[in-house]
């Protein structure tokens, strides 16, 4: 059956990985769980009445360093999760805490467990533009190819967000320019309909091809003129004719 796209494909709220936002036919995901404690445990409960996992997913969650790391100290397993499924490394990725994502991985944090929606640390740092701790997880080996429940991978989380320093780098550990993602979107359509001017230059420096078309047939540089980025339209235009 064909699927209805509505013009405002590309100028959805894209606000973080996770479950579905409730526009048009390609849908971007929002991060909408509520945080909750490991054990659905009330807000300002004393710690000492906390398992040695809950006080974990406490620590991570309230910033305690301290706590987080005395949790571990005294056996807490480091790939616990609260009730959305996301582990302590996934909360201090969002955080951007280098120090304490490579602590929670020399202990044995998974690099590649992901939430329930799917969502691994990989996707979780790309969408964040966290390029020092995306670095970290690939070299540990993160699977660039793991995709989330609504069929993105990191590489579009990057490219939608116009991290372009994760993008670039997610190219050079292999993945290909040009690979066809959920309706047969390229990283460079996801760039273009977010306006994304940078990674867009990037994408067609690295060999991105803007003549492919996604299943409604529309190139790149359509999507950003229904987008209106006139900028980003108008530099894909000027690829096309090279």
């Amino acid at each position: 059956m064909r699927f209805v796209v509505v013009p405002l494909l590309f100028v959805l709220l894209f606000t973080g990985p996770g479950v579905f936002a409730p526009v048009a036919s390609y849908r971007s995901p929002v991060n909408v769980h509520p945080s909750p404690f490991f054990g659905g445990l009330a807000h300002g409960q004393d710690t000492t009445e906390l398992s040695l996992n809950a006080q974990l997913l406490t620590g991570a969650r309230n910033d305690d360093e301290a706590l987080v790391r005395r949790a571990l100290e005294a056996g807490a397993v480091p790939n616990s999760r609260n009730r959305a499924g996301d582990t302590a490394l996934m909360i201090f990725i969002r955080k951007g805490d280098a120090p304490m994502v490579d602590l929670l991985l020399v202990k044995g944090a998974d690099v590649n467990l992901h939430n329930l929606d799917k969502v691994s640390p990989l996707m979780t740092a790309a969408y964040h533009g966290r390029a020092d701790i995306a670095r970290v997880l690939l070299d540990r080996g993160a699977d660039m190819t793991a995709q989330d429940q609504i069929g993105k991978t990191s590489m579009v989380y990057a490219a939608g967000q116009g991290h372009s320093e994760i993008v670039g780098m997610l190219l050079d550990a292999g993945v290909d320019v040009n690979k066809l993602y959920k309706h047969d979107l390229t990283a460079l359509m996801w760039a273009a309909g977010y306006g994304k001017a940078d990674t867009v230059r990037l994408l067609l420096e690295k060999g991105a091809d803007p003549g492919l078309k996604d299943k409604r047939g529309k190139t790149a540089r359509q999507i950003a003129a229904e987008a209106k980025h006139k900028l980003v339209a108008e530099l894909l235009a000027a690829s096309e004719t090279q």
